[in-house]
Formats: structure tokens, C-alpha cells, sequence
């Protein structure tokens, strides 16, 4: 079922649970990730990138398949718009359906990236989507940024009773794109930033964080965990490994079907790890 990202991940926060949101490339991924969610019984956030439709080179065929996945599905899934920095794309997402977007003005300068959030909060309040925003630097974007970021609680707290927006997301000591899950969080700060902010927070470049780092996370104070790079490396992994077994193959959905397949059962897995709340 179709559901709202902000409800969610507030019902999360609440239980000090983790969401798990994971990054649609292809809508192999999305049946994966919704398959995953129905088996272990946890919501889950699917989301697509403006990366990915630039890929695509539209948002809509992908974005209206990944809606029907949800739609469709026993269990409750947000359809997210992420890292959009095109205010005219995050238009055409809410005019689709999307439960929620992600408006990264994290380029720009403050002042502006606050007056754009606020717009865009706006916007899409009045069509019933919530919005998620970036207040500082998240590691490694588009290879700029580092894991020494750090956002400020005050700054935060600032920045949300500015802007109005739904979720945040900080930086505490990830990066984006890591393949290897060896990055260390302040889990300090981000029980300061959970303790002057009062909406859910989110922690982007999550493939670099430990199986116990990012319970940790999660103890500490952290809701929506966006995954992507290790989710990826686990699908292409298993393309791989089917192909080497049989040159022969040329059907796609004989070699697709064991990459879905497993990255279905490591979504899964990671959902039942973000919903089992360290033992106090």
C-alpha cells in the first residue's frame, strides 16, 4: 500500500526502529525491495534519484511502475524522489504521486538553500507530499564532499523550524558511494541533533556503516537509512556469478532473476536488522 513517508518514519522514530530506504535503479529493484518488506513485515521506502532519471532520461516510465509496485503491495511503501535539486522535477514527482521528496540544496548558498526548502515544502504540502532536506554536506557527493562533515544541532533545529520540512538529513561521519562498511559515526551528535530536532532524521551513504554501527545509529537516534551501493554490489554480484556459470545464457530474466533474488534477501535482512532494537 501507498504510504506517507512522514507517518512512517514518525511511527519509527516513536519505537526508535530504523526505515529502510532503498534506491530503485530499475523496477527489478523495486519488486525486490517490496517483496522484502511483505517477507520480513517492515515498511520500506523506495526511492528514485535524479541520477536515476537522468539515466532513464524521464522520470515517469519508472516513476509510475515503481507507484503500481507499492500500490499493489500487503505492505506499507513510501515512492520518494531523492537528492532532487530540480525544483521543476520535484514538480512533475508530486504531480505523479510520490509519497515524498528529497530537495538537496545543499549547493547552494544558505540563505538560498533555506528560501528554495521552504518553497518547495510548500509545494508540496499543498499536494499531500512530504518533503525530506539537507542541512550541511553529506560525505563524498559527487566526490566533494568527505566524511569529516558534521552538522551543527543548533543549526538544524534552525534550519527545520525555518523551512518546515518533514525529515532531515546530517551529516554524523558517512559518505556516499563506500564499498566497504568500515565508516564511523558520531553517535553523540547524532543523539545531540535527536534531541534539538523534532523530526525523524536521516542518514545518507548507510552502505559504509556496519551491521552494529548502524543499530548503533539507530539506538542513538537515527529513523530513515538510505542504502544503495551495497544493495548494488550484492545485485551485480549474483549477474556475475550467473553469467560465469553459463556463457550461454541470453535470456535476461535467466540471469536477472537470481540478481533480484538476492538482493531481495538482503534488503529483507537488512529490514529485520533496522526493526530489532538493540537489547537495553
Amino acid at each position: 500500500m501507498l504510504s506517507s513517508l512522514r507517518d512512517l518514519a514518525l511511527s519509527a522514530r516513536t519505537a526508535g526502529l530504523g526505515l529502510g530506504a532503498f534506491n530503485v535503479i530499475h523496477l527489478e529493484h523495486a519488486t525486490a525491495f517490496v517483496r522484502a518488506a511483505e517477507h520480513t513485515g517492515r515498511p520500506v521506502v523506495l526511492q528514485i534519484s535524479e541520477n536515476a532519471v537522468r539515466y532513464h532520461g524521464a522520470l515517469a516510465p519508472l516513476c509510475l511502475g515503481t507507484l503500481a509496485v507499492a500500490r499493489a503491495s500487503s505492505a506499507p511503501v513510501a515512492v520518494h524522489l531523492d537528492h532532487a535539486e530540480d525544483v521543476g522535477l520535484i514538480r512533475e514527482a508530486v504531480s505523479l504521486g510520490v509519497s515524498s521528496v528529497m530537495y538537496d540544496g545543499s549547493k547552494l548558498p544558505d540563505d538560498e538553500n533555506r528560501a528554495t526548502t521552504r518553497e518547495v515544502v510548500a509545494l508540496c504540502h499543498a499536494r499531500g507530499a512530504d518533503v525530506e532536506a539537507e542541512l550541511g554536506e553529506v560525505g563524498g557527493k559527487n566526490g566533494v564532499h568527505d566524511p569529516s562533515a558534521r552538522t551543527s544541532p543548533e543549526d538544524a533545529a534552525t534550519f527545520v523550524a525555518d523551512t518546515g520540512v518533514d525529515l532531515l538529513a546530517v551529516a554524523v561521519g558517512s559518505s556516499h558511494a563506500m564499498t566497504t562498511r568500515d565508516a564511523s559515526l558520531d553517535e553523540d551528535l547524532i543523539r545531540a541533533i535527536r534531541a534539538a530536532v523534532g523530526v525523524p532524521l536521516v542518514l545518507h551513504g548507510s552502505s559504509g556503516v556496519s551491521d552494529e554501527g548502524m543499530r548503533r545509529a539507530i539506538a542513538a537516534g537515527m529513523t530513515k537509512i538510505n542504502v544503495s551501493t551495497h544493495l548494488n554490489k550484492v545485485f551485480t554480484g549474483a549477474v556475475r556469478a550467473t553469467l560465469a556459470a553459463d556463457e550461454a545464457l541470453v535470456d535476461s530474466r535467466k540471469w536477472m532473476r537470481p540478481a533480484r533474488d538476492a538482493v531481495s534477501a538482503e534488503a529483507g535482512r537488512l529490514l529485520a536488522l533496522y526493526g530489532t532494537p538493540l537489547p537495553s
